[in-house]
């Protein structure tokens, strides 16, 4: 499975979209009702196909809610589902149930066999409307389903699931792997002498930032003027991820172009989140292995995690000496074993290295794919 997108071209017919956005979250929010509902009177979860059928009982009824298709009805109620079974399965760990959302903030809404038809070139049908797309690469594959998402800025994009299977369309082998340790000083350390600095796009642009949030706060809540601030601040948030990602993509290309086994260390992000917020949030390297791991996979080269509990910073590369305790202030230490001054985070990188080889050469990496190595690598103790 594959993922797509294209932006819509900006046209006056765009308007029956954002309306069939609004009637998805209007439904959605009357899903979420019922569920509530019927867990208070009869304590027990509402199930699925009974929503589904009584969804569509109250579609016939009302126009609005016609102008989304049966099966983004259908795809709203299953997602519910989801999140609910997602919830009962993990409530203990912070998992929260699904719950009312905006309708002006409401994104997308889904179709999968019918609602669509491609026209050929850059024309799509949808809802009976003809719509252009900026056609930037071919739709190859079975087209799996086609959803619609609206951006804060009012912009829609086409986003398409198809399935089909990637091809390496580099076939390029360095023999080369490497160690990368990530840090809040250094976005990336590498196990062969090298660091990566992030530009750090969101503090580059705060001032700007908070200068539009201010203008923002001061206008009348309801007012024209405050709607045009509110577009104004989503453009500069909207530019600063778009800065971000053209930066992940080129790294993610060059990373790859000099080595064929990149080793990370698998992170807890969302209790790092907690503990430094906007620094981690504003380094964002979960969306980077997520933009690695498709580069790797087109490449034909590999991404690997090794265990998170590993000891890689307290680790001596030089005699695998482990320290008792390491604080996080303390960025270069002298191993007492050795003696080897180890600087905090290449000592790091060269260990994720080597335990990575050792682990795969234990599993036998060479005959797996690049989402085995991954769960292979989660199981293997430290």
């Amino acid at each position: 499975m594959i993922t797509l997108k294209f932006k819509l071209y900006q046209h006056k017919r765009n308007k029956y979209l954002k309306r069939s956005i609004n009637a998805a979250g209007v439904i959605y929010n009357h899903c979420i009702a019922l569920h509530k509902r019927y867990y208070r009177r009869y304590g027990k979860h509402l199930n699925c196909a009974q929503l589904q059928a009584h969804i569509a009982k109250l579609r016939k009824r009302n126009p609005f809610w016609q102008l989304v298709g049966s099966q983004a009805v259908q795809d709203i109620c299953q997602r519910i589902e989801k999140g609910y079974q997602l919830f009962f399965k993990g409530h203990n760990k912070g998992v929260r149930p699904p719950n009312f959302k905006k309708v002006k903030k409401y994104k997308s809404f889904t179709l999968k066999q019918a609602g669509y038809k491609f026209l050929g070139g850059n024309r799509i049908k949808i809802g009976g409307r003809v719509y252009q797309y900026w056609n930037s690469r071919d739709i190859e594959g079975t087209v799996k389903t086609l959803s619609i998402k609206r951006t804060p800025t009012g912009d829609l994009f086409m986003v398409v699931v198809v399935d089909s299977v990637i091809e390496s369309c580099i076939q390029f082998e360095t023999g080369k792997s490497a160690g990368f340790d990530f840090g809040l000083k250094t976005f990336l350390t590498c196990s062969e002498g090298f660091s990566i600095e992030s530009p750090e796009f969101f503090k580059q642009s705060i001032n700007v930032v908070r200068k539009a949030s201010k203008q923002h706060s001061r206008k009348m809540k309801g007012s024209s003027n405050r709607e045009q601030a509110r577009l104004n601040l989503a453009r500069k948030h909207e530019d600063i991820v778009n800065q971000r990602k053209d930066w992940f993509w080129k790294l993610a290309h060059d990373l790859t172009n000099q080595f064929d086994v990149l080793c990370f260390e698998t992170l807890n992000l969302k209790g790092m989140k907690r503990l430094w917020g906007r620094k981690v949030s504003d380094l964002a390297l979960r969306d980077f292995l997520d933009i690695l791991e498709w580069v790797a996979k087109k490449k034909g080269k590999q991404v690997v995690y090794i265990d998170p509990w590993y000891p890689s910073s307290k680790t001596c590369s030089g005699c695998a000496h482990v320290l008792e305790k390491l604080d996080l202030s303390v960025r270069r230490w002298r191993c007492p074993s050795c003696g080897c001054e180890n600087d905090r985070d290449g000592n790091a990188s060269i260990n994720i290295k080597i335990h990575a080889e050792r682990s795969r050469s234990r599993v036998g990496v060479s005959t797996l794919g690049l989402g085995d190595v991954r769960q292979a690598q989660l199981a293997i103790p430290a």
